[in-house]
């Protein structure tokens, strides 16, 4: 497993004129090893990552686009990959960082968590090509050559869960859902 960072220093090495985006604790981790604040898309709406950056391909065809995504955030967007994979930018390299769980939200599991296997799944849509890392060494040495193919890309980073990222969104509070509700209406409730 990766550590993002790392692999994220590893891009930044092949980068030239790339647009980068990225979402949900990759936005924290991107601005750690990345200070190009002209071309640096920071995505804040979950699950959005892949439209947008496909909108900003299709937008830029002359420069590569690169998106930092969560299995999570591409999980509850999943059908983007049918949309991506049928505009088929030949500029568009999809990053999903598979660490199986929802990192903003405090670390819960992803739906099948595990066993998804989103490499097939973007073959079956129709990327242009597929690749899998889960070593540092690997990643390191063949980015260079990926970000060469044509795309779309679709690229599975299997990284290690990182707590440290959760604080960009603290874990969710421990009082029950239906007691939050409450309150707030409650306080509705005496302001009218």
């Amino acid at each position: 497993m990766i550590h993002m960072r790392d692999a994220m220093r590893a891009v930044l090495s092949h980068r030239r004129g790339d647009v980068v985006l990225a979402t949900e604790t990759s936005v924290g981790a991107w601005s750690d090893v990345s200070s190009d604040v002209t071309l640096d898309l920071a995505v804040p709406a979950m699950s959005k990552g892949s439209s947008i950056a496909l909108g900003v391909a299709l937008a830029q065809p002359e420069r590569r686009v690169i998106l930092w995504d969560g299995d999570g955030s591409l999980l509850m967007n999943l059908g983007s990959i049918i949309t991506v994979a049928g505009k088929s930018p030949a500029n568009f390299y999809h990053i999903v960082v598979d660490n199986g769980v929802y990192a903003m939200t405090g670390g819960q599991p992803v739906p099948n968590a595990g066993n998804l296997d989103f490499q097939g799944m973007a073959k079956a849509a129709g990327y242009a090509r597929t690749f899998e890392f889960d070593d540092l060494e690997d990643w390191t040495s063949e980015i260079g050559s990926v970000l060469e193919e044509e795309g779309p890309v679709l690229i599975v980073m299997k990284t290690v869960p990182e707590p440290t990222d959760w604080k960009v969104n603290p874990p969710p509070p421990e009082r029950p859902l239906r007691e939050a509700g409450r309150t707030a209406h409650q306080a509705m409730a005496s302001e009218a």
